[in-house]
């Protein structure tokens, strides 16, 4: 029985390897329209701050048809805290990223799981910087605290069946069951996938991402529902809000999320943008050039 239980599970990892091969095989990217200014970018992030990437590979291009958006990966800042807080693993990680140990980010990756990773890496890839919106000081340690201490930590691929979605025409799921397609099944702690990751973390300092809005109770014979509104005059204004589980939550939920800002790097944050003082190629001239390519000498 043993040994089955050994030829099983030796089947199993293979099966998984190559399942995590196919699905993490880069495919053609495009170009990137603007390119990414990394100087820009470290002066203008903050250790907290969310980023969103537009993956290139096949499982990218499911996640973000299921989710209807082109973010299909999220990390978060953290900066030098790695290097700050660990002495042991400082001198490590600066073998290992060089001055890129400085801008680290926290990520959880498919094959790898969960790691720390250089700022630097997504330099050719889309991505957008989602910042929570006055989330205090302490609040912002204790998000950075509980996704270090997920460092090491695996993928949730206990259920090959979780995979094995992302073989499938995705584009046969259901509108409303496209955001549960992306629920991974084992649920054990230290098992995560990148955006549950990361809004656990904000989960634990109760900063809400997506919640889900509750009216108040505005019935004038309900006595104790108007005692909680005028202790609570923001209820009448806002509504009340229920948290969403966490392993429902996707990178473009950030991006959507009213309570992050966008973090407009490249150049709005720089420089005061004045768009009649961009200089515009001549179309006459292109087109000029065209046809001089183009005729026969």
């Amino acid at each position: 029985m043993a040994v089955r239980m050994k030829w099983f599970d030796k089947i199993r990892r293979g099966v998984v390897g190559l399942a995590l091969k196919l699905l993490t095989k880069p495919l053609e990217q495009e170009p990137l329209r603007v390119p990414n200014d990394m100087v820009r970018l470290k002066r203008y992030i903050r250790k907290g701050d969310v980023v969103l990437v537009e993956g290139n590979e096949r499982i990218s291009e499911c996640i973000k048809y299921l989710t209807q958006s082109s973010w299909s990966h999220s990390a978060i800042y953290v900066g030098d805290e790695p290097l700050r807080r660990d002495p042991a693993a400082r001198q490590r990680l600066l073998d290992k990223f060089g001055e890129e140990a400085h801008h680290l980010l926290v990520e959880a990756l498919v094959q790898e799981g969960v790691v720390l990773t250089p700022l630097q890496k997504y330099r050719d890839f889309n991505i957008r910087v989602c910042r929570p919106f006055n989330l205090s000081r302490s609040d912002r340690a204790a998000v950075i605290d509980e996704v270090l201490s997920n460092v090491g930590y695996t993928y949730d691929l206990k259920n090959i069946f979780d995979l094995g979605r992302y073989f499938l025409p995705v584009h046969l799921v259901p509108r409303r069951l496209r955001r549960t397609a992306l629920e991974f099944g084992s649920g054990e702690p230290t098992h995560v996938i990148c955006s549950s990751m990361i809004a656990n973390a904000f989960a634990k300092v109760r900063f809400p991402i997506i919640p889900s809005f509750k009216e108040p109770p505005l019935s004038d014979e309900d006595r104790r529902g108007l005692v909680r509104l005028v202790r609570r005059p923001d209820a009448r204004r806002f509504g009340i809000l229920q948290p969403v589980p966490t392993t429902f939550v996707t990178p473009r939920d950030f991006d959507l999320s009213p309570y992050f800002e966008i973090i407009k790097f490249n150049l709005i944050e720089d420089i005061k943008f004045d768009y009649r003082k961009i200089i515009w190629a001549d179309e006459n001239e292109d087109d000029n050039k065209l046809e001089k390519q183009a005729s026969p000498r």
